[in-house]
């Protein structure tokens, strides 16, 4: 009977959030075992208050990812990772990530079971190897290693947790330095237009276009938000609409940079809806029930669209979708500039009346 078991998923929001299924059939399986867990400094935020973890470990190593970096957070090297894994004496791992490193750290640490995807050659580092299907949806593909091992999922859905006082304190914000009403019936809707790669990204200027129906015909108030690099794209998209959008009826509000990864969890469930392109934002959306429109391009949405049972999935049908951008695109990224601005708006009318 395990006695301490590491779960290996570090890097990328979407990515982390979508190990909560697994996390929750895991602890079903293993009630009285210590589960810890291997998550990014930045991302694992996202998931700190569930339950279904013990501990978390912040793995830190680099400066790579555009979305995971804390410049006041130390890094370490990777052995000495090894070196922690190996005095915390775990008993299984569960390798998550598909990369070859991460089958390496659990090889290194010493753990007698190690159970992953047969991905990117490292099969000899595995003492159970699980196929890894392309055309799967993510969630499902983790609930594949917990079947792989021996343990049936009883269920699939997605969940996150937000408390109280974190949802009282963004409105409070929201309400006292961005002037958001409460008190009345005017939705509340995300606009989204960054992703972890521009290539994913629509148009700023069909984005513009929405962002101007929203506010000067739907009487919407539009929200903004992301890291404080994230605001450029915003300036962006608003400098197409006339007066930069001043004199729009409802001005949009920005509040990129202003709140922290589980604040912006709390702003998202305090919205009725979220209208964006593929990132992990959508999944913050979907793990907390806020309506999701999600504008996807070159990427597998059998994948990684937002799991969510009425979200709205928006893409193109090329055949050289899904490339998954593995590959250099000869079509200047058609699948996401194909999709036309009449094709969202049709898809947020649909959603806001039923709230309106």
């Amino acid at each position: 009977m395990c006695k301490k078991i590491l779960v290996m998923r570090y890097r990328f929001i979407g990515d982390t959030l979508l190990t909560v299924p697994f996390l929750r059939n895991l602890k079903d399986a293993y009630p009285d075992a210590q589960i810890d867990m291997l998550v990014a400094p930045v991302s694992g935020e996202i998931i700190e208050k569930c339950p279904y973890v013990d501990n978390f470990i912040y793995f830190d190593t680099t400066k790579k990812h555009r979305y995971e970096n804390k410049e006041d957070a130390e890094k370490k090297d990777f052995w000495s990772y090894v070196k922690l894994l190996k005095n915390n004496h775990y008993d299984k791992a569960y390798v998550l990530k598909r990369s070859f490193s991460s089958a390496f750290l659990a090889f290194a640490a010493g753990i007698k079971e190690r159970v992953g995807f047969n991905t990117e050659m490292r099969g000899f580092l595995l003492t159970k190897r699980v196929p890894y299907v392309e055309n799967r949806h993510e969630i499902e593909c983790f609930l594949d290693v917990l079947r792989a091992d021996g343990i049936e999922p009883k269920d699939n859905y997605l969940e996150n947790w937000v408390e109280v006082k974190e949802l009282e304190g963004v409105k409070e914000v929201l309400q006292e330095e961005y002037f958001v009403n409460f008190d009345n019936n005017q939705p509340k809707v995300i606009v989204h237009a960054t992703s972890g790669n521009r290539k994913k990204e629509w148009p700023k200027q069909r984005w513009a276009e929405i962002v101007k129906w929203l506010s000067d015909e739907k009487g919407v108030q539009v929200l903004f938000n992301g890291t404080k690099n994230d605001s450029q794209t915003y300036e962006e998209i608003m400098s197409y609409i006339d007066n930069n959008g001043e004199n729009l009826k409802v001005p949009p509000v920005n509040v990129c940079g202003k709140f922290s990864l589980r604040e912006t969890l709390a702003f998202t469930k305090l919205c009725d809806l979220i209208v964006g392109c593929d990132s992990g934002n959508l999944h913050i959306a979907a793990s907390v029930e806020t309506p999701v429109i999600g504008i996807y391009g070159p990427m597998n949405t059998e994948k990684w669209c937002a799991f969510e049972s009425d979200a709205v999935v928006i893409k193109t049908n090329l055949p050289c979708q899904p490339c998954g951008l593995k590959t250099p695109c000869s079509r200047n990224y058609r699948c996401i500039n194909d999709i036309t601005v009449e094709r969202v708006r049709d898809e947020i009318e649909a959603k806001l009346n039923n709230f309106i």
